[in-house]
């Protein structure tokens, strides 16, 4: 295993068929194995890891969503459950920790709840410590009659937990005070935007999201001394050619070399490469490349260059190789046959 990176798959299925599955990548060619899997959770549709990569915890997008942590088998994957316990939201889309590993927040897509849950010194999950609810609504009523929070992640200073809410088209921030989410400021979004996922620049003074409904990609500056964003630019997620009626903006991955962000378009299926401004920190957008498959929901990159993307729709995670010189993707060939996927989580940190 000592030339391969043990990443992990969440999906949508029953209790009875594996949720979370378990592969391995070469680091030298990006070829693709399946090692294992796991039952008894529905609808595994997020997963993180602690900072030691020895706990994994997943949620389950179901109406009472369920929160469950395992611990690793390092050189295996095999994981064996430690606890599960409510998330204390309904229809949970993601997870996240917070850096010093005391907490998680699990974002309720369905009833527009943020939670946050305690985190023992063994890794199991604790007891909700704190809940937010968002109420409001945005312009389009077939997306947006209500509230719906999509991702949740603390800063990279620790100092908020930042909330992008599609349905209301604001990002929140908020502040930790003593455990308990605390409103901070409001980020409004041109209507019918529908902000899903985030990610920050290495340098923590930029700040990367895509819009679902619009299919853009904001760029945001980070203020930390009084924890604000200001809206840098809207830069499209498709080609000029692409409508925008037939495709929504997934997910969003900042390189760790800090000069390049990639985003996925559903619809579209292909994944967009940005080259970041190193001075201003705007985005050109520089290359597509097919995303291997229907409905790229999520993608992840890899040590060793690589980019695993998961297409829901179509079973397959196609392997990408990175090029080192201009950052654009170059299909492996490799790929790996898992029924609708839709989160990669490495072992390993790229």
């Amino acid at each position: 295993m000592r030339d391969e990176v043990i990443f992990y798959i969440g999906t949508y299925g029953s209790r009875d068929e594996n949720g979370i599955h378990w592969g391995a990548m070469d680091r030298n060619t990006g070829e693709l194995r399946l090692l294992g899997g796991t039952a008894d959770i529905e609808n595994a549709t997020f997963l993180d890891f602690n900072e030691a990569s020895s706990v994994l915890y997943a949620i389950s997008e179901i109406g009472v969503s369920e929160a469950v942590a395992y611990s690793v088998n390092p050189e295996t994957g095999e994981l064996t459950e430690l606890n599960r316990t409510p998330a204390g939201v309904s229809g949970a889309c993601h997870v996240s920790r917070s850096r010093d590993g005391k907490r998680m927040f699990v974002t309720g897509y369905t009833d527009g709840h943020i939670a946050a849950l305690s985190i023992e010194d063994d890794g199991r999950i604790g007891e909700v410590v704190s809940k937010v609810r968002h109420v409001g609504r945005s312009l389009r009523d077939d997306r947006q009659s209500e509230a719906h929070p999509h991702s949740s992640h603390e800063t990279p200073d620790r100092q908020y937990v930042l909330v992008s809410d599609l349905g209301m088209d604001e990002i929140n921030l908020y502040r930790l005070e003593e455990g308990k989410l605390v409103t901070h400021k409001k980020i409004s979004l041109p209507p019918g935007s529908g902000p899903r996922h985030t990610a920050f620049h290495p340098s923590g003074q930029w700040m990367y999201g895509t819009n679902e409904l619009n299919s853009t990609v904001a760029a945001y500056a980070y203020d930390s001394t009084f924890g604000d964003l200001k809206l840098l630019q809207h830069s499209a997620t498709l080609p000029a050619d692409a409508s925008v009626d037939d495709n929504t903006s997934s997910h969003i991955v900042v390189s760790p070399c800090g000069r390049y962000v990639y985003a996925s378009n559903r619809g579209h299926d292909s994944i967009v490469q940005y080259v970041i401004d190193e001075a201003s920190g705007q985005l050109r957008p520089v290359n597509w490349v097919s995303s291997g498959g229907k409905t790229p929901r999520h993608f992840q990159i890899l040590p060793g260059g690589f980019l695993l993307s998961a297409n829901q729709d179509s079973d397959v995670i196609a392997s990408y190789r990175i090029d080192p010189d201009t950052g654009n993707l170059v299909a492996t060939g490799f790929t790996l046959e898992v029924k609708r996927p839709v989160c990669i989580c490495p072992i390993e940190k790229a």
